[in-house]
């Protein structure tokens, strides 16, 4: 893939998305062996730029560096000098001088990864901005519905809860679609976005999407952090009307169908604790295949850094 930068699914072709999943399937394989390292990074380095906190997404891409033997740098926000008013270009204006040939950033502002990625010959990567994309975690659902599904054209996924605040939603959908995917909204008529991508169904009742007979149900956590106004009237609401009660999930478990969350997972908000102990939850599955799918983006990307370092004479 010739790309510099991974920074959302609209622009990727169908022949890019497979030869990211197909390249993702030899490195999840690396995990079973006694050195789980390749030398393919070696000598180059991954700059992490986390404006939001993060567990999952952060220690799969500091995890999935190393592993392809790149030095890891992880810029303590909280503790860096954005804390005393500098701006984020200048951050990277300064990180620059460092010569990373990677930076993973996160932020809440939607956008910046394509502003940052302006101003750097270094590939960046957006792990996330704001509610505008998440395409590595599409990456990995995709990747992880995959292994389920050989042949995903055809099949149905329900994404349920929070889509309106829900960059993950937009990612996944636009992903799941350009794989030949069916793909239903379930949430509050107030989650629900007005507009989006064509083709997908929209419910408000958990019983009617279920008749639409999905093979995979993927919950979204409610993101308090991102409302302006009360959406719904309460949590314990919520989870009866749109979460996976343990009512829900007897009736799922004798469909058959798969369920998916990207994490954090709220219990008693979106699901019930039984969920997690489900035979047909993919959520930790979806934990260990977004290794494998942020090794295959650093691996297929091609950083600028090289021609910087022949422009000013370096080898």
């Amino acid at each position: 893939m010739a790309r510099k930068d991974f920074l959302d699914i609209a622009s990727l072709t169908r022949e890019e998305v497979d030869l990211l999943l197909d390249q993702a399937t030899p490195f999840k394989e690396l995990f079973t062996r006694s050195v789980k390292k390749v030398p393919a990074l070696k000598g180059k380095s991954v700059l992490m730029l986390f404006y939001e906190p993060s567990t999952r997404t952060l220690s799969s891409f500091e995890v999935a560096a190393k592993r392809l033997s790149a030095d890891v740098i992880d810029l303590d926000v909280p503790h860096s000098s954005v804390t005393k008013g500098e701006t984020v270009k200048d951050t990277v204006d300064t990180l620059q001088a460092m010569r990373a040939d990677y930076i993973v950033v996160r932020h809440k502002m939607s956008g910046l990864p394509q502003a940052i990625a302006r101003q750097t010959r270094a590939s960046v990567i957006n792990a996330g901005d704001g509610a505008h994309a998440h395409p590595t975690q599409a990456l990995l659902d995709a990747f992880t519905l995959r292994e389920v599904f050989p042949d995903l054209s055809g099949r149905k996924v329900l994404i349920a809860g929070d889509i309106l605040h829900s960059r993950v939603a937009r990612s996944t959908s636009r992903l799941l679609l350009k794989l030949g995917v069916e793909v239903g909204f379930l949430g509050p008529g107030s989650l629900l976005p007005r507009s989006g991508p064509e083709g997908i169904r929209r419910f408000t009742d958990f019983d009617e999407a279920l008749r639409w007979k999905p093979d995979t149900v993927y919950l979204l956590r409610v993101q308090m952090e991102r409302q302006d106004a009360q959406y719904f009237p309460g949590v314990q609401e919520y989870h009866r009307v749109y979460g996976i009660t343990s009512e829900r999930l007897d009736r799922i478990r004798g469909e058959g169908v798969y369920v998916m969350h990207p994490g954090p997972v709220n219990r008693g908000v979106e699901l019930c604790h039984e969920v997690m102990d489900y035979e047909r939850s993919l959520i930790n599955q979806q934990v260990e295949n977004g290794i494998a799918a942020r090794m295959a983006v650093l691996y297929s990307l091609k950083p600028r850094t090289d021609l910087q370092d022949a422009d000013q004479g370096h080898i």
